[in-house]
């Protein structure tokens, strides 16, 4: 540095102390993550600083910084750092820049930084971080967020399990029935039966994974006990007189969602007192969901009777988990957040056929739900069987939002289907070819899986089965990975999956194996992630804007050439007449949470010179109008020359635009409108007669992305058109109504096409 002439060293001295980074005395600083909705342990950092939120710059960000603010927010490590506001840029000061960590401080406040709010940086250098998913055990408060109720806490009793006893409990899976074991201290101990209640066997069965608790004759299990503390080669005589053998009492009232919240005596009250001086093991038997009996897999729960509401789950990334959806008034709707609690998720979970909830997740973090919100500020006791029969408002009247929709997961049986299945030759855990654990022969092994007919439906089974969420690939090929040399062997072909199922061998296969691929580098592979889109056309909207268009053929040299008019158009007298074009605006919502985005990348999208766009995916949705007996009788299709953020809710940032060859894709909680006036956003009805019909659009109609769910990706309206106008009517998703109402629908529909 050149100091001016005529300058006074106190100046440089000066001047050094307010630009040289130091080191700043430790303040009390809170941390959380910002940003769009996406996989939890993500998002733009934010720094509490002096009572306000604020950003951090990306300028000399690394990886060490993201350890540190990983660590601090509650998680085990940093996976990556982002720059450039990827999450959105935030708002308010920017209190943190230059910040330098060796890795091991305990909090950012302790990192060497410019000094708090002393940057030059504006919020387009956001940094954002992306921390594992797994939280460290009593992290800190700071990263709970606010929507967000922690896992029930282990008191003194941390885990449950049954221990068979009879031979047939041994040999079911999952495990039913045996003697209560939990472990207290980090070391398994015995309950006593002294006191044990059938509302302490509901609670044990509850954190197993079971709705219901059965009634049990004991003592068949009682002169078992007998007859063991007799057998002088046998040690539980000895053991049993030892205190730290046993659980002494544990009291419950039945609604508990885990054992620890349940009053217990680990040790009997008074001194040198032996525990179950007189009793035996406590013994539990428990009646596992529809889903989880054998033979089965895709079983439903029965709805119960009374004021039964049918509830689902949706878009969890495991079984058991997902946003809440109850059906009411013949719609699928969402319930709001306020006083979600455990209780009432352990309603939801018990009538799903599951246990008891081991989480109650607020605001969404299971993504938003579209349509109707139909309960606000549910409370329950706990002993009720349906979701309706607990007390409730209704959510018109308590202003929520979709951003507060409250999502559950469940305690479930441990199948060990985990085990049934493994992925080979991949460059990380989530890929690689698939391998399965079947009978052959009357022996268990290894084998690979045919590759011919391999789907997506397919993937999301085995994914879902090992823990790892969602299909991202489907492959019937697998020439990069090498699969185990002791699995070379093809044991399973014609895999037919519903994708509902909880394990690959529950679908439908070929008896005898035919694969004339042969395996090998044509076997099955997949690649999962954790998180999935979900795309949802808003129906609404179609039904407001449609209207028909007869359109000069001089204005449709384009369209034509794209394909987006009937064939007849190809006989016409070019430029000469006009097509009628049933128009409409669509709105696609990604529901998910990740970004649905193309499955190409920018180097492989074609270029339409007519249009002067790119196509990144060959055919986004697909318009057929439809007889009431579904056959089709027009068709339109609509490229995705364009998949952009059009629009996102409070709060979050457009992420992709088409502009200038931009990023295509839609941001989870955004939504991309293609207006009713730009090309090929119509049915082409020239040929069609007036009539009452069905219009139906699919949304990723070849599902060239995977998504969470592809139930909702199809939206129809009934629609009738008199030579000159239409109407749009009754316009729903797929699976936004109960079926009883779109049965109902659809048969006034046919009634009324068979009057003369």
């Amino acid at each position: 540095m050149v100091m001016p002439a005529g300058a006074s060293p106190i100046l440089l001295v000066m001047l050094l102390c307010q630009v040289a980074p130091s080191k700043q005395d430790p303040a009390p600083v809170q941390l959380r993550l910002a940003g769009p909705r996406g996989p939890a342990g993500e998002g733009r950092l934010e720094v509490l600083y002096q009572g306000r939120w604020g950003t951090v710059c990306d300028d000399g960000f690394d990886f060490h910084v993201a350890t540190v603010a990983c660590r601090q927010l509650g998680y085990t490590a940093a996976i990556t750092w982002t720059h450039s506001a990827t999450y959105g840029q935030g708002e308010g000061p920017i209190w943190l820049d230059n910040v330098r960590c060796g890795g091991s401080e305990s909090s950012l406040a302790e990192c060497v930084h410019n000094g708090w709010g002393t940057s030059d940086c504006h919020h387009g250098e956001d940094a954002g971080v992306v921390c594992s998913g797994q939280r460290l055990p009593g992290g800190s408060p700071q990263a709970i967020s606010s929507d967000h109720l922690g896992e029930v806490p282990g008191l003194s009793l941390e885990e449950v399990r049954l221990k068979p006893i009879l031979a047939r409990a041994k040999l079911s899976m999952p495990v039913m029935e045996g003697a209560v074991e939990v472990k207290h201290n980090g070391h398994w101990r015995q309950v006593c039966n002294a006191g044990w209640t059938r509302n302490n066997s509901r609670v044990v069965c509850g954190m197993l994974g079971f709705p219901q608790e059965k009634h049990l004759d004991t003592r068949f299990y009682q002169k078992l006990w007998n007859k063991k503390l007799k057998d002088p080669n046998s040690n539980l005589k000895t053991l049993s007189q030892k205190n730290s053998f046993w659980v002494h009492r544990v009291r419950c009232r039945g609604t508990e969602p885990h054992l620890s919240r349940c009053p217990t005596e680990v040790s009997p009250p008074a001194p040198r007192q032996h525990a179950c001086p007189r009793g035996m093991h406590a013994i539990v038997s428990c009646l596992p969901g529809p889903a989880f009996q054998k033979g089965t897999g895709k079983g439903r729960s029965k709805t119960p009777p009374g004021k039964a509401l049918p509830v689902r789950l949706r878009a969890g990334t495991h079984t058991g988990e997902g946003r809440v959806e109850v059906l009411r008034h013949g719609q699928w709707g969402t319930v709001c957040d306020k006083q979600w609690d455990l209780a009432a998720a352990s309603v939801v979970c018990r009538q799903l056929g599951y246990g008891t909830a081991k989480q109650a997740l607020l605001g969404a973090q299971m993504g938003q739900g579209l349509g109707p919100i139909h309960m606000s500020e549910v409370r329950c006791t706990g002993h009720e069987r349906s979701l309706g029969e607990c007390h409730f408002q209704d959510a018109e009247q308590s202003g929520c939002r979709h951003e507060a929709d409250a999502a559950v997961r469940c305690h479930i049986p441990n199948m060990d289907f985990k085990s049934q299945v493994r992925l080979a030759g991949g460059r990380s855990p989530d890929e690689g070819v698939v391998e399965v654990l079947v009978p052959v022969q009357g022996q268990l092994q290894w084998g690979a899986v045919c590759g011919a007919q391999w789907g997506l439906n397919e993937a999301m089974v085995v994914c879902r089965q090992l823990g790892l969420g969602f299909a991202s690939h489907a492959l019937q090929e697998t020439w990069y990975w090498a699969g185990s040399p002791d699995a070379s062997q093809v044991v399973m072909s014609g895999v037919r999956c519903a994708g509902t199922e909880l394990a690959l061998q529950q679908c439908q296969r070929h008896g005898p194996i035919h694969c004339p691929s042969g395996g090998g580098r044509f076997s099955a592979g997949v690649t999962c992630t954790a998180h999935a889109p979900d795309l949802v056309m808003n129906a609404q909207l179609v039904q407001e804007t449609a209207y028909l268009e007869d359109r000069p053929l001089e204005l449709l040299y384009c369209a034509h050439e794209e394909r987006c008019l009937s064939r007849s158009a190809d006989h016409m007298q070019w430029p000469y007449g006009h097509r009628r074009l049933l128009r409409f605006s669509s709105q696609i919502h990604n529901l998910g949470r990740a970004d649905f985005r193309p499955r190409m990348g920018r180097h492989a999208w074609t270029w339409h010179q007519c249009h002067r766009h790119f196509h990144s995916i060959e055919v986004f949705t697909h318009y057929d109008l439809l007889t009431l007996n579904g056959s089709k009788v027009a068709e339109g299709h609509k490229a995705s020359f364009c998949l952009e953020d059009t629009s996102c809710p409070e709060g979050l940032q457009r992420r992709f635009a088409c502009a200038n060859f931009g990023e295509q894709g839609v941001s989870v909680g955004c939504w991309d409108t293609y207006r009713h006036d730009i090309d090929c956003q119509w049915i082409d009805i020239t040929d069609v007669p007036p009539g009452s019909y069905t219009f139906q659009v699919v949304v990723n109609p070849k599902h060239e992305v995977a998504e969470s769910d592809f139930s909702n990706n199809v939206m129809r309206c009934q629609c009738k058109y008199d030579g000159q106008r239409v109407w749009m009517h009754g316009c729903h998703t797929s699976d936004a109504y109960g079926a009883d109402v779109v049965n109902d629908l659809e048969r006034r529909e046919r009634l009324a096409n068979n009057l003369v």
